[in-house]
This record gives structure tokens, sequence and C-alpha cells, in this order.
């Protein structure tokens, strides 16, 4: 009985564990933070901005449109039309090259060194782009501050285009959090920021080497290139003013395929982030060690669903360990709060917050579906179309 007893408390510490770590960072902030020089940078770096789209088109004329408005003149845009009609597709602005492969790419870094195969000269810089992206002017800008302070790879933010449905809004708050943790946490503390697929920045000649001789197939190529870039001891920098706007999931059946996508990527990668955990802790590198326990945490409805279990049993088993759970539960609503706070969520987010347990209930059909997800879910099926000038009106509701 002692031996279950000790077991079930074990088990109990690490699901919590996940609640409790995000206060654990935001309070470590305080003592070990970054300091990144805001000089005035002077340096005309050469960007590619490479924009891949699957078999939609639809939404390319904006985000090029909104790439031509930078208040950047150093750049060329590779738009990667993977198996496309792009008949109806024209850009007349030099800066753009369109480019359809003659085979079907279905691949995420297939299509980026496809792009890569055809520059019209040797950039610096790539960033990546999706299709259903809108890019800040000042995107380019702020990604100069950390490429001047030596960094070779950045994330940026990708804030919320819509919020034109419950969903989208809860989206976005679920964003908002590991927007908090993942990246602006982490690399506070001096660690590395979670690459999130896109409005990402690297030297040119550093993603190449990180993934070019690599066959990834299915989702989840921002996992492989963020253990790349770790395992090489580099960190990944979080430039928080340079945003692009994406599209959150605004219907039910988008959010189930795009969620069994993500939880699919989850248990194919969540080991080498355990790994990497031993790799920092014997190495004593801090990088290393704490972006391996944020990267093998499990999706927050399964430990949400996995605390109320335990809170459950306990109940009725051992009432004492209710006050672990009591300060774990507080925890992750401070920290919650904090990042709505600090992002500045509008009120129609925290008004969105009584639909989440429907939310979280997609979020567990998701989860049975995650085996199959690279078959029912190859490409994100987009549907909120604006243009950047309709961003602000969206998030100011």
């Amino acid at each position: 009985m002692e031996v279950s007893r000790v077991l079930w408390i074990v088990f109990q510490v690490l699901v919590g564990f996940n609640l409790v770590l995000p206060l654990i960072l935001y309070l470590f902030k305080f003592f070990i933070g970054t300091k990144i020089s805001g000089a005035l940078v002077t340096a005309d770096y050469d960007y590619a901005v490479i924009v891949t789209a699957y078999e939609q088109t639809t939404l390319l004329p904006s985000v090029v449109d909104s790439i031509l408005k930078l208040n950047y003149s150093n750049y060329m845009v590779y738009v990667v039309a993977d198996k496309c009609d792009i008949s109806s597709l024209h850009f007349k602005d030099e800066r753009v090259v369109l480019l359809r492969p003659e085979d079907t790419l279905a691949s995420n870094t297939k299509s980026h060194f496809y792009a890569i195969n055809h520059f019209k000269r040797a950039h610096d810089f790539l960033t990546i782009i999706d299709s259903d992206n809108l890019v800040d002017p000042e995107y380019l800008n702020e990604l100069n501050q950390f490429f001047a302070n030596q960094f070779i790879a950045v994330q940026g933010v990708r804030s919320a285009k819509n919020l034109n449905t419950s969903y989208a809004c809860l989206d976005e708050a679920g964003d908002m959090y590991y927007r908090f943790i993942d990246r602006k946490l982490l690399f506070d503390v001096g660690s590395s920021a979670s690459l999130a697929g896109s409005g990402m920045a690297f030297s040119t000649a550093f993603y190449k080497e990180c993934l070019e001789f690599l066959d990834i197939e299915g989702a989840g190529f921002d996992k492989v290139l963020q253990m790349e870039i770790l395992n090489r001891g580099k960190r990944i920098a979080f430039a928080e003013k340079a945003i692009v706007y994406d599209e959150k999931t605004s219907k039910s059946d988008q959010l189930v395929n795009q969620r069994a996508r993500w939880i699919n990527t989850w248990f194919k990668y969540a080991g080498k982030g355990l790994k990497l955990v031993g790799t920092g802790l014997f190495s004593f590198n801090r990088n290393q060690f704490l972006c391996g326990l944020v990267f093998s945490r499990p999706p927050l409805f399964i430990v949400v669903g996995l605390s109320g279990l335990c809170m459950l049993l306990d109940l009725f088993l051992f009432p004492q360990q209710l006050l672990y759970w009591l300060f774990a539960v507080l925890a992750f609503f401070f920290v919650f709060f904090a990042a709505l706070n600090y992002f500045k969520a509008p009120k129609i987010i925290y008004s969105s917050l009584v639909r989440t347990p429907m939310f979280i209930f997609f979020q567990i059909i998701s989860l049975f579906k995650a085996k199959k997800a690279n078959k029912i879910s190859t490409a994100t099926q987009h549907y909120f179309e604006s243009s950047i000038d309709d961003v602000d009106h969206q998030t100011d509701k």
C-alpha cells in the first residue's frame, strides 16, 4: 500500500509540475534576466522572405501585399505555391518571385529549400511566413535588433488577425499563454524561445546547416529545427515586437484537425525533449535543460484533464494532497492572467473564457484523431480573409 501511495504522489507531482513550472520561470526572470542591447541598428541586412502555400492560394495576395508594405528595402519575397493553381496569381513587383514546383513537395522544409535553391542572390537571413499570415510593417526592423546582437535564430510573435468566433478568441488566449511561457519567460531566463512554425528568422547559412540533409515527413518541422539548434548549443531569441498576424481557428472542424496534428507532433517528439533535459542536466546547460522541460510538456488540455482526475480521486482518498493542487491551480491562473495582461488581450478574449470547456472537449476529440492526423489535415483550411488594415479593428473588440 505504501509503495502504491508513493507512486501516486510522484505521479501527481509530475503532473502538477507542468502547472507550477511557469510560475518558477516567472520568478526566476527577476534574478537572471536577459539583457539585449537597444542600440540603433545601422546594418542593412539582406532578407529572403519565404512564403509557403499548399493547395490554397486565396490568401497569397494579402500576405504578399503586407510584405511589400514593410518599412524596409533590402529584401525579396519568394512565394512557393506547392500543388497550387497559380493561373490567377500575378505579382507585378520585381521583388516578388512566384515559384510553382513541378512535383508535389507536401513538406514545409522542402518548400523552404525549393525557395533557397531559387534565390536570386545570396541573402544574409531568411524569414518564414505562412500563406495565412499578415506582416507588421516594422517586422524586419525588429528582427535586425537581434541579428545585430549576434543571434542567428529569432522567433517573433504570431498575433491573432481574427477574433471573429469564440474558438478564435480561445485559440488566441492559449497562444498568449504559451507565448508568455515558451518564448518570453524562457528567453528572459537565458534559455531559448520555442519556434512557432512561422514568424521566425535565421541566418541563411545556419538554417541550411540544420536542415539541408534531413528528410522531415509530416508536421513538426519547427520542432526538429528547434532540436537541431539546441543540440548545437545555440539560443533562439524572442523578438516580441516582430509581429506577424496569424489566422486563428474559427470553426470546430478546423480546430479538431489542427489540434490532432499538433498532438501527433507532441507524441512524436516529446522523447527528444526528455533527452535534452538529461543532456542539459549533465552538461550544466541552462538553455538545453529548460527548453527540454518545456519541449516535453504535454498539451495543456491533457495536463488540465489529468489534474482534474487527480483532484477528484484525492478528494476521497488523500484529501491532504489537495493543498498541493490548490497551489498548482493558483500558480496556473496567476501566470495565465499575467500572460493575457502582458499581451494586452482585448475584452472579447476574456468574455470567451466561459466557453473553455467546449474548447477542451474538441481537443479531446482531437486526441483520438491524432494517430491519423497527417492524413486528415495535410493542409489547414483557411476561412478568414483580411488585409493588414483590418487587423487593429478586429483585435480592439
